[in-house]
């Protein structure tokens, strides 16, 4: 596995310190923030999931705890819109330019308006998906927000 992915870059370009973290990524689970949580022995609230979203015309980032919801009204109020829904996979996978299951929040092929929960900045780090399946960027939530130019907000609802 490649450890140097457009993620990687943008914390380097950033100037922003980070580890890598790697896992046995299985493409069959239903909730591959959950798994990677599990394989890499930290609670679901510090291992982040990367979902991507559009609110009108505009296609938007959420970085959301793993064993959380993201709240789509939330979202939408953030983005001067009535309502979002989630994008379709494959065209996350297009606009993004990652594979769903390894999409992050970090040096995807267009820059878009990118929204952290703000839970987040409680933690002395947060993991989000490093720009490959089974690779995690671990990282202080200032640091990962100043590299994507993100912006901390309560988006995120516990599962029921």
């Amino acid at each position: 596995m490649s450890k140097r992915t457009p993620a990687t870059q943008a914390m380097e370009k950033a100037g922003r310190p980070f580890e890598l973290l790697e896992y046995p990524f299985d493409p069959h689970v239903d909730s591959k923030g959950l798994a990677a949580a599990e394989a890499l022995g930290l609670p679901p609230r510090q291992v982040f999931k990367t979902l991507m979203a559009e609110a009108g015309r505009e296609v938007l980032v959420a970085v959301v705890p793993s064993d959380c919801e993201l709240n789509l009204k939330a979202l939408a109020q953030l983005a001067g819109q009535k309502a979002a829904a989630m994008l379709k996979p494959a065209d996350a996978e297009r606009i993004s330019g990652y594979k769903v299951g390894g999409i992050s929040p970090l040096g995807q092929k267009k820059r878009l308006r990118t929204f952290l929960d703000e839970s987040a900045l409680g933690l002395p780090f947060i993991v989000v998906n490093g720009g490959q399946r089974g690779l995690q960027i671990r990282a202080a939530p200032a640091d990962l927000l100043a590299a994507c130019d993100g912006v901390a907000a309560p988006i995120a609802v516990q599962r029921r």
